[in-house]
């Protein structure tokens, strides 16, 4: 007598996909089955991380032009024909208006005859652990230089770009807490650049092969437009992606600014540079000391953009005027350093006296936001910025696809008519 059973083999399928997977695995170098998992584990370890640091990046890039907009009126002035007054008449009218409890601790002056004139102060306190009690106040006096009104005064503690710029330094936290997170954080989208190109590259370039390495199938259904995005753009943005996160790791460690340092300067022994030191005579001077180091410095650094200014905040302390030669990069710029009481010259530093080294670590900023090559270059970083925003993103999906299908592989029953016998 025969009996017609109905059997579920789940036992049986299960080990069958087990040994598809195996088989498939085995074709694959030890290599590559590491380089896939290193990319797996570390891209969901760090995502949240890399989707963060990468959109407020993106803010970031641009936030002198918007801020422009929004501070025009404190900003610029109307030029006039008349000379500017003396530095120290305008320091003093920005320190009325911010009171004696808060000291000018930098003033930015400008070549450009439509621009105010910055004062700015600013204290911190290394003890809090978030961003809100770490700075107790970072406040800009803006100052016409023609007329000595101020035009405004900007809180850059609570600005937006300022909250931006720290929630990318470190995650709203004191930097000492939250810049590690970003830095490793950083770290291993490194390292996931570089297995991504590896999971990338492929086995044979075929011109099948070269569409899919190389264009998005936008007709495509979603999973495969999803993959090809994380994919083609991850590859089209690696080299500056690159860039952008190995200057951020010059800030997160400094074991890795020495070794760039090295790298460039081609020695791990940085240069001793004397740092001189004001004294206090009983010789009177006719004028101000920090307007006769201005004036002193305006002919020296006549190829500036802007000039900095940053006065002696201790009784040896030196006043120091230095030039930045672009209208918003920080590098190449010249320094000068003069005696507080007399407003003597007592040492000079141009940037061609600074090695190789000195020169890239200098860099580092403009580099990081793409404003070394100016308007284009910032476009680019915005663009690069997106799309490392986007890679968490699409590869989750990717990542959560392939997990979902495997799943229901797994649990798909396999229905067989049998005969068994009694």
């Amino acid at each position: 007598m025969v009996k017609c059973t109905l059997q579920v083999r789940d036992t049986g399928y299960t080990m069958m996909v087990k040994r598809k997977k195996e088989a498939k695995q085995q074709k694959k170098s030890l290599l590559r089955i590491v380089v896939d998992k290193l990319h797996l584990w570390l891209g969901l370890a760090s995502g949240i991380i890399v989707l963060i640091v990468s959109v407020t990046g993106c803010l970031f890039v641009f936030q002198k032009e918007i801020n422009e907009k929004i501070y025009h009126k404190e900003i610029f002035v109307t030029p006039e024909t008349k000379g500017v007054l003396p530095l120290s008449v305008l320091r003093q009218r920005a320190q009325e208006a911010l009171g004696p409890d808060k000291p000018v601790s930098y003033i930015t002056t400008w070549k450009d005859a439509d621009r105010a004139w910055e004062f700015m102060t600013y204290k911190g306190n290394d003890t809090a652990l978030t961003y809100f009690g770490t700075v107790e106040y970072y406040e800009s006096v803006m100052v016409n230089p023609y007329t000595g009104q101020v035009t405004g005064i900007i809180d850059y503690k609570n600005n937006f770009f300022s909250i931006v710029k720290y929630i990318h330094w470190s995650l709203l936290l004191n930097t000492a807490y939250g810049q590690p997170i970003v830095g490793w954080s950083t770290f291993i989208f490194v390292i996931l650049l570089i297995t991504g190109l590896i999971m990338w590259w492929p086995k044979r370039w075929t011109k099948a092969s070269r569409q899919q390495s190389f264009k998005i199938k936008w007709k495509a259904s979603f999973k495969r437009v999803n993959y090809d995005l994380h994919n083609v753009l991850g590859f089209y943005s690696l080299l500056i992606a690159l860039v952008i996160a190995l200057t951020g790791m010059v800030w997160s460690f400094q074991w890795f600014e020495a070794t760039v340092y090295a790298v460039a300067s081609g020695t791990v022994t940085p240069p001793q540079i004397k740092q001189p030191e004001s004294v206090k005579t009983a010789v009177t001077v006719t004028g101000d000391p920090l307007d006769i180091a201005f004036q002193a410095a305006l002919p020296v650094l006549k190829d500036a953009k802007r000039i900095f200014v940053y006065p002696a905040a201790y009784p040896t302390g030196v006043n120091t005027v230095g030039g930045y030669k672009g209208k918003e990069t920080y590098y190449g710029a010249d320094e000068l350093k003069f005696d507080q009481y007399t407003g003597k010259l007592l040492g000079r530093r141009n940037d061609t006296h600074r090695n190789r080294g000195e020169k890239l670590i200098n860099m580092n900023y403009d580099i990081h936001v793409g404003a070394i090559g100016g308007l284009p270059g910032k476009i680019l970083a915005f663009i690069v910025s997106l799309i490392c925003a986007s890679l968490p993103v699409t590869g989750f999906y990717v990542w959560w696809g392939k997990r979902k299908k495997s799943k229901k592989q797994l649990v798909k029953p396999i229905a067989r008519l049998s005969t068994v016998p009694l």
